[in-house]
Parts: C-alpha cells; sequence; structure tokens
C-alpha cells in the first residue's frame, strides 16, 4: 500500500528534466515525419519531383540526426547536473501539469519509457477507518483535484460519514481497462494492509474515474479477488458510460482531414490522442471493448454489455447546464445526461441505475460537480442511508 506522503514525496530534479526534455525531442521527430510527409505530397504534382524528394529526405535525415544529437547532449548534460540540481517536491501546479500530459499522452509516455508517466497509486489520507472510501479520479486529474472551491467530497465524507478517503492517482491516457486492472490490483493489496480489519469499501469516479471504478469491479471478480465482497456501493459523477460526443467529433475530425492526401498528414497530428481518450468515444471499460479494432476509426458501437456490478447499490449524478427541468437536458458541457445515467437506447446496453438512485444537478458544468453543495449532499444522504452489509 502506497505511503501516507506517498503524493509529497520528493524526488530529483534531473529525472523531470530529462524527461521532459525526452518528451520535447520526441515530439521534434514526430512533426519532422509530419512536414516531411506533407512536403513530398505536395512535391508530387510538380515536374520536379523526383529531384525534390531526394534533397528534402537529406535535409529531413539531417534534422532527425541533429534532434538525437541535441537531445543525448541535453540528457548527459542533466546526468551530471543531477548531484547540483537535487531534490524537490513538486508543486500542485507540476502535478497538474503532469496529469494533464498523461490524459493527452499517458499511453506515449509508458510505451517510451518516459519518467513522466503516472504509475497507479493509492493515498491514504486522514485517520484510519474500518470503512474506506476510494475516489477515482477523472481524464487528465490527478488525485489532489478532488479539492475544488474549498470543497473536497472525500474528506467531506470523513467528516460526516466517519469514512477514511483513498485518493487514487493514475495515467488516464491508458486504456480504461488497463487502470481497472491495476486499481483492481491495488485494492487487494489495500486491503490486505489496511492497519485495521476492512469492513467496508465505497467506490466514487468522478468522470472517467466511474469507467475505472467499473472496470475494476468486473477485474476484481474474473480474478476472484477479497475486496469486492466489501463493496457496498459505487457512486458515478458525470460519467460518459456511453460516451462523450467530444470525442466522437475528433474522430470525425480526422476522417475528414484524410480525404485528402494534402490535409492527410496532418490528421497524424489528431491520431496523438491517448488510448484513455478514445475509449471516451463510447466509453468503453472491457479489453473486448477496443482489442482488435483500430483506435482511430469512425465505426459504430458495437460493445458487448457490461452490467452494474451485482450486490452492489450503484448510484448516477449528471450535471446539465440547463436551468430546469425538461424532456431534452442539455450536457454539463462535456458529458450529455443520458450518458451519465447510464441511458441507451438499446436495452442490453442501458445500465440500470435505480430512479431513486438517480440525480440531476442543474444549472451547473462538469467539473462543478465536485465542489456542487447539491452533489454533495446527495452523496452524502445515500451513503448515509445504508449500514454497511450489501443488500
Amino acid at each position: 500500500m502506497t505511503s501516507r506522503r506517498r503524493d509529497n514525496r520528493r524526488r530529483p530534479v534531473a529525472d523531470d528534466l530529462r524527461a521532459a526534455s525526452k518528451l520535447l525531442i520526441d515530439a521534434t521527430m514526430g512533426t519532422t515525419n509530419v512536414v516531411e510527409q506533407m512536403h513530398h505530397t505536395i512535391a508530387g504534382a510538380s515536374v520536379f519531383a523526383a529531384p525534390v524528394r531526394q534533397i528534402s529526405r537529406l535535409v529531413y535525415a539531417g534534422v532527425r540526426g541533429v534532434t538525437r544529437v541535441v537531445g543525448l547532449t541535453v540528457d548527459q548534460a542533466l546526468l551530471q547536473l543531477a548531484p547540483l540540481l537535487g531534490d524537490a517536491e513538486p508543486g500542485p501546479e507540476v502535478l497538474a501539469a503532469t496529469a494533464a500530459l498523461n490524459g493527452v499522452i499517458g499511453d506515449l509516455l509508458e510505451r517510451t519509457g518516459n519518467a513522466l508517466a503516472q504509475p497507479l497509486e493509492l493515498h491514504p489520507r486522514g485517520a484510519t477507518s474500518p470503512r474506506v472510501v476510494v475516489l477515482v479520479h477523472g481524464s487528465s486529474m490527478n488525485d489532489l483535484q478532488w479539492l475544488r472551491q474549498g470543497h473536497d467530497h472525500g474528506a467531506a465524507l470523513e467528516r460526516d460519514l466517519g469514512l477514511s478517503p483513498v485518493y487514487v492517482r493514475y495515467n488516464s491516457g491508458l486504456h480504461v481497462s488497463t487502470n481497472g486492472q491495476r486499481l483492481a490490483a491495488e485494492l487487494e493489496r489495500l486491503d490486505e494492509g489496511w492497519p485495521v480489519p476492512l469492513e467496508e469499501l465505497v467506490l466514487v469516479g468522478f468522470s472517467m474515474g466511474g469507467l475505472v471504478a467499473r472496470s475494476a469491479c468486473h477485474a476484481a471478480e474474473v480474478a476472484g479477488l477479497g475486496w469486492r465482497r466489501k463493496l457496498t456501493s459505487l457512486v458515478c459523477l458525470g460519467t460518459p458510460h456511453h460516451g462523450s460526443p467530444l470525442e466522437r467529433a475528433g474522430s470525425w475530425a480526422d476522417a475528414a482531414l484524410e480525404v485528402s492526401r494534402y490535409s492527410a498528414p496532418i490528421a497524424l497530428l489528431g491520431k496523438v490522442r491517448s488510448e484513455g481518450v478514445t475509449d471516451l468515444r463510447f466509453g468503453f471499460v472491457l479489453d473486448s471493448h477496443w482489442r482488435g479494432r483500430e483506435r482511430f476509426e469512425l465505426g459504430v458501437d458495437e460493445r458487448a454489455p457490461l452490467p452494474l456490478p451485482a450486490g452492489v447499490r450503484c448510484f448516477a449524478i449528471a450535471a446539465t447546464q440547463s436551468s430546469v427541468s425538461g424532456p431534452r437536458l442539455r450536457s454539463d458541457g462535456l458529458v450529455p445526461v443520458d450518458s451519465a445515467l447510464g441511458v441507451h437506447r438499446a436495452p442490453h446496453l442501458h445500465l440500470q441505475f435505480p430512479s431513486e438512485h438517480q440525480q440531476v444537478v442543474y444549472a451547473a458544468r462538469h467539473l462543478d460537480l465536485l465542489s456542487s453543495p447539491v452533489a454533495y449532499a446527495t452523496l452524502k444522504e445515500w451513503l448515509s442511508a445504508f449500514s454497511a452489509r450489501p443488500p
């Protein structure tokens, strides 16, 4: 189990600088490849196409060669400077920037062994209790961002209901199912290493965090993990159970750019989007949802259904920018209300949240669910209404 102060640990300044330098070099190489491809495409219509290609290949090869040399030189210099730079605790701004970077290209960071890739960690805070609430943040966020406008759902639940808050930090650029499996394994270690016998576990997921939580429940069931039997409640805040239109719009933009051979190289930049981001197109939570599929193809929603975890009280809170109730509620700016409530026109994909376990917060945007008094009052009421025993 992760140390209580792990999130504030000191780390070598040079390591972060080397990771940032490596990322910059990788980005320069990728951009050079795109520019070269566009240059060749445009030159293809010219009578001088062949000599232009030969010359440009030498030029771009030179650019890549210089970039590699610069990267190696900077890396070696930072290694030499490491003892002088020492260690430092990353501030909240640095951690937030790192979380955002992981959300966008976290899969690339992990594949390339970049030190900026965020491992999945659990961060307990507060007093130790046999009743634990695990909070799973959203895409491009970290565990510290549960605190918004002076309010933190985890801290408030400890104050009001005696639940010990444990915050998850993870690389949201990886597939949801990958993070779900890793979270399931960490929760097993939490159960085994908790200072007192764990009696009750509650999962609260914000946005993508709700998908990760559902995926973790499935992974625990498949592996027969002990913590799953102690899970009594799952609360999803603004979770895109059936995807987000913004990711689908990104897919259409990719397809439009690829229509022309002149704009096709630019589409490569759009395909920098991480595995985690593309999972949000339809709300992928299982390996089978994405495995064997081309991530950037348009396609249709062909997910196998994953019902809500059995024997667990499941709740959903959605937000809408609409100020009053009505038959056609808008989204919260990112997630449609129907998606957040698990509603789907295909019966086999419709998630069966009981009507009394659903809440819509009006005149609110996506992030407002982290600080909304209405959202917290609902969360508190739901979790305080039941004993520690599952139904």
